[in-house]
């Protein structure tokens, strides 16, 4: 094949890259929303996500390994959400007791709004571990305390060797209660 034979595939396979990741967020989208549609822990059938796609079973599974492929994608999708909605709260503005007020709202007003998206990305896959939702909760709990770090930095704080060390396993706590008081919540009628 020549140069310009090889160029010519190389130019096609991108464009068939191109459109197997749009058909990928397209089945991924369509799944959040049939998802979101659900009851908390309903089941979700890979024909319904297809409809909504406007695309048959079998192209979903053309694009996803197979169904734990496609529960993951979806998890992640939901979590990058989360995360959407978290970020922006995660700033100096304020008081500590109004940061940490305004974190906690955001990620109760996402759960409430999204109590099936929520639930969902809390389950694990079989044969994973950590978990996305483990995975995120520990990226959020990083986050926070990251800032903190630069709080008593800006600040001028002196922290003791032991204070230091505590605060790893304080905010992952912290972080970790509301997740789970949030889910507990959720959950009762």
């Amino acid at each position: 094949m020549s140069a310009d034979g090889a160029a010519k595939q190389d130019g096609r396979q991108a464009r068939w890259d191109r459109h197997n990741r749009v058909r990928r967020q397209v089945i991924i989208d369509a799944a959040i929303e049939v998802l979101g549609e659900a009851e908390p822990g309903g089941e979700v059938h890979v024909q319904q996500i297809a409809q909504r796609a406007g695309l048959s079973r079998t192209v979903v599974y053309r694009h996803f390994n197979d169904r734990a492929d496609l529960d993951a994608a979806v998890q992640g999708a939901v979590l990058e959400l989360l995360r959407a909605e978290l970020v922006p709260a995660l700033s100096f503005e304020g008081t500590p007791v109004e940061i940490i007020r305004r974190i906690v709202a955001a990620y109760v007003g996402w759960a409430a709004a999204h109590p099936a998206l929520h639930e969902f990305a809390q389950v694990d896959p079989p044969d994973v571990r950590p978990g996305q939702m483990e995975r995120a909760i520990g990226h959020i709990a990083g986050q926070v305390e990251d800032l903190i770090n630069v709080g008593v930095e800006v600040l001028h704080v002196e922290l003791a060797e032991h204070e230091v060390d505590a605060l790893d396993p304080l905010v992952f706590g912290l972080v970790g209660a509301v997740f789970t008081s949030v889910r507990r919540w959720l959950s009762r009628p």
